[in-house]
């Protein structure tokens, strides 16, 4: 049998790749790759189809790409069609409402490809569109397996961001590595000055009327920290309310877990999950930010009590995703680089594609430049303030 490096040189004329615009007609093998992991809620089928569904992306912009080899489903690319500045984009369909996204794969046999292979079936892939510039996948984890990272050779590729994530067998494992006696006494300090206000309590909450009424509250504090930082709130559009609201059902398919931090029954700290396998995937935070409770650091302790409960549950893994964050610093143990990959299909798609790489590089060296970064808060703030029509910090 030649070696899979052989193998991949000539693997292009035996793979079969088909086009579909119908999330139906590709579902089995969508469950099919689903059911080997994920690394993202955005590889969830049922949440794509809330997303496609409130969204309302037409059938035309859905966009269902299926690579197999001897019959068997190798990978699927699903993406959505639109036009941004004049260049027709295809990328993944819930965009920065999930920390990171990828195409979902057989990952034994796409190793067995070979780097020739791999990128023989990512041509033979992309061959299949038409009327596309350019494909942008954003936040792409690194996805080493034997110490061969399966994307690669997935079209140009450039670092961004890191992803983090919390990786513990017990809450006992994660508390004897991440908290110091240092760590353990300043949140003993915040818990006992969050427990002299009142009588807290912490609840996980399911799927189901109940959750839906605690998005109110997330999403109105969300919306409050959003002004604080003079930032855009991604979450204001009334589709994107009614995605979160259709996930939360009883029969939506996909496994919300709200965990609440209560302070005499009010909410004042909110984390909005997905549990997927083993894995959970936080893609909203957020608490009160009522001043007179800052010293008891809500948001702190209601991840503190998460921490405490999940991974006794199963959770092995809890994806916090990426940006640095204090939190981040404090809780999780592994760390991936994540990956903007761009294939470009016409001369247009790969200008903007270098255009699109250079701004994200420039943001990048903005946000690992502390008088940079805070300078620019500092600008958001003021331009926050006037649009409120309130006198800028001083």
């Amino acid at each position: 049998m030649a070696p899979p490096e052989q193998a991949g040189a000539d693997i292009s004329s035996l793979i079969t790749v088909r086009l579909s615009q119908s999330l139906d007609e590709v579902e089995s093998v969508w469950r099919e790759l689903q059911a080997s992991g994920v690394e993202s809620p955005g590889q969830s089928l049922d949440f794509i189809r809330h997303w496609v569904r409130t969204q309302a992306i037409a059938a035309a912009d859905q966009v269902y790409l299926v690579a197999e080899l001897g019959g068997m489903p190798l990978a699927l690319l699903a993406l959505h069609r639109h036009l941004r500045k004049g260049v027709r984009v295809l990328s993944f369909f819930p965009g920065a409402h999930v920390g990171c996204n990828a195409p979902l794969i057989d990952s034994a046999r796409l190793l067995a490809l070979g780097a020739t292979g791999r990128r023989a079936l990512w041509q033979a892939m992309l061959r299949k569109l038409k009327g596309i510039d350019v494909i942008h996948l954003r936040a792409v984890p690194e996805c080493p397996v034997d110490g061969v990272d399966l994307f690669a050779e997935l079209g140009h590729s450039l670092v961004t961001d890191t992803l983090y994530r919390a990786s513990f067998t017990s809450w006992e494992e994660a508390n004897s590595l991440q908290r110091n006696k240092s760590r353990r006494k300043h949140d003993r300090q915040q818990g006992e000055k969050l427990d002299a206000m009142g009588t807290v309590t912490f609840e996980e909450v399911g799927n189901g009327p109940e959750a839906l009424t605690l998005l109110d509250t997330l999403f109105a504090q969300r919306a409050a920290r959003f002004v604080e930082m003079g930032v855009t709130d991604p979450f204001c559009a009334a589709s994107v309310r009614d995605f979160y609201d259709a996930a939360v059902a009883a029969d939506s398919g996909v496994p919300v877990r709200l965990h609440a931090l209560r302070l005499d029954g009010e909410v004042v700290a909110l984390r909005y999950n997905i549990a997927l396998g083993d894995r959970l995937f936080c893609l909203i935070s957020s608490m009160s930010t009522a001043p007179a409770i800052q010293p008891g650091s809500p948001g702190k302790q209601c991840l503190l009590r998460v921490m405490q409960t999940v991974f006794d549950a199963g959770t092995r893994v809890f994806d916090m995703g990426s940006g640095f964050t204090d939190e981040k610093r404090h809780w999780c143990n592994v760390q991936i680089p994540v990956r903007e990959h761009y294939l470009a299909v016409t001369t247009l798609g790969g200008v903007a594609a270098k255009f699109h790489g250079g701004w994200l590089r420039f943001r990048r060296e903005i946000k690992s430049n502390p008088r940079l970064l805070a300078m620019i808060k500092v600008l958001r703030a003021g331009v926050s303030h006037q649009r409120a029509g309130e006198a800028p910090p001083s």
